[in-house]
């Protein structure tokens, strides 16, 4: 159960098939892949700063309302 002859010819027909299936894919273009990629960045942003401010604000609140520091 080693890598004889047969295991070399799965593994070429493996290879085989993922090329052709490659082949079949639709791919964005270059211009769609940055402006999604924009999109995810900015929206990365926007929440990392919500959550900034709503830790800030909860962390505000917490400490009023425990009386501590």
């Amino acid at each position: 159960m080693g890598w004889g002859p047969q295991k070399f010819r799965e593994l070429k027909t493996f290879f085989s098939e993922v090329r052709s299936e490659l082949k079949k894919v639709t791919w964005p273009s270059k211009e769609e892949v940055y402006s999604t990629t924009i999109v995810v960045i900015a929206t990365t942003f926007f929440f990392g700063f919500y959550l900034y401010g709503l830790d800030l604000l909860m962390t505000e609140l917490f400490t009023k309302a425990l009386g501590t520091r």
